[in-house]
């Protein structure tokens, strides 16, 4: 029974229930994986771009016009020679660049935006390091019939079936301009395709934008879910930021150790000894060229208080009784730190009584 119940629960802090840590969150974004939708970068680019298209309309316009123009009354009754192929070829280029240039622009800075938007300020080459591992076609064949291969492929239908609604519902209510487009001259045919085309792509870039941002809910959810962790996990994590607790309390009692070997070797320097007598004892050292009030250079209570005892005995350092200032000073002051200001008559008459007792020896 206490084996099953020991499996269960082993079982259960594998289990990766726990909403992920703040650094496993700063690893995966260092790694390239946060929660982030291609539709919203695609859907926001069509509509940066089709809004682009619909205030700048006249100025493509003009740049086509010109190109076909000079096509037609001038450069088809030029001599095909190799000077004049370059000079067509770069005025052509020039309207074409022109024409593309902002589309292209405004293109990019849409993307830009609306990668900040999903993720911030984010560069890692994690993602697109080669990984032996993407080639195995087992896994391969999981992800082709994964859950998220079914969700990928709703979703395209969903995005197909809104951009056909969004272009039928368009061509339906001008459905009687579209039907009379062969009466008209060829500039009022084309500025009526012209706005088909940008009305269509500006409900289907809408429509794209709406999806996008439900794709977007579901992926922050699947990344949620991808980056929990297990309470061992934590556990884990927790060891590696803090220390193994035990190697800690090991470096911890080496620090003490090594503060305690420090502060003994002051003791044989102190000027004189202030004890309880039993429980505490303070080492003071006073040197006017250094320091305008003694200094603590030693403390400690019940076995330090009776070690620093030992040691400035041996070195005939002087111990003074005195209760209530031994107990004072070691609540107050601080190794290697001036009595405060409110000892300094009290500690001074203890090293005028020093001092006349080292003068008689």
């Amino acid at each position: 029974m206490r084996l099953l119940l020991s499996l269960d629960l082993q079982l259960f802090s594998g289990e990766k229930t726990e909403r992920a840590t703040p650094k496993k969150r700063q690893d995966s974004r260092k790694k390239g994986q946060v929660a982030k939708s291609q539709d919203v970068n695609t859907a926001i680019v069509l509509l940066a771009v089709f809004l682009f298209l619909l205030f700048a309309g006249s100025y493509l316009k003009n740049i086509i016009l010109y190109i076909f123009t000079h096509s037609f009354n001038d450069y088809m009754m030029m001599p095909l020679t190799e000077a004049n192929v370059q000079v067509i070829f770069l005025d052509v280029l020039k309207e074409l660049v022109l024409f593309l240039a902002p589309i292209m622009l405004i293109a990019m800075l849409a993307g830009v935006a609306a990668n900040f938007m999903q993720v911030g300020t984010l560069f890692s080459t994690e993602a697109i390091q080669p990984k032996l591992e993407k080639l195995d076609p087992i896994k391969g064949f999981k992800r082709i019939f994964s859950m998220r291969a079914i969700v990928e492929l709703l979703k395209s239908m969903l995005k197909i079936a809104f951009v056909g609604v969004a272009a039928f519902t368009v061509l339906w209510l001008r459905i009687d301009e579209i039907l009379i487009l062969s009466q008209k001259s060829v500039g009022t045919a084309m500025a009526t395709i012209a706005s088909l085309t940008v009305q269509m792509g500006l409900i289907a870039s809408a429509a794209l934008l709406f999806l996008s941002v439900l794709d977007y809910l579901y992926q922050k959810y699947d990344f949620e879910k991808n980056i929990r962790m297990s309470k061992q996990d934590i556990k884990d994590e927790h060891k590696n930021i803090e220390g193994d607790p035990l190697i800690k309390s090991k470096i911890k009692q080496r620090q003490r150790e090594m503060a305690m070997r420090r502060m003994m070797q002051e003791v044989p320097k102190a000027d004189v000894v202030i004890t309880n007598p039993t429980h505490f004892a303070i080492a003071l050292s006073y040197e006017e060229t250094k320091s305008d009030a003694p200094i603590v250079v030693a403390k400690g209570v019940d076995f330090v208080a009776q070690k620093i005892k030992l040691i400035a005995k041996e070195h005939d350092v002087i111990a003074v009784e005195n209760r209530p200032l031994a107990r004072a000073l070691y609540s107050q002051a601080e190794i290697g730190q001036a009595i405060p200001e409110e000892f300094f008559k009290a500690v001074a008459e203890i090293l005028a009584y020093v001092y006349r007792t080292k003068n008689k020896i």
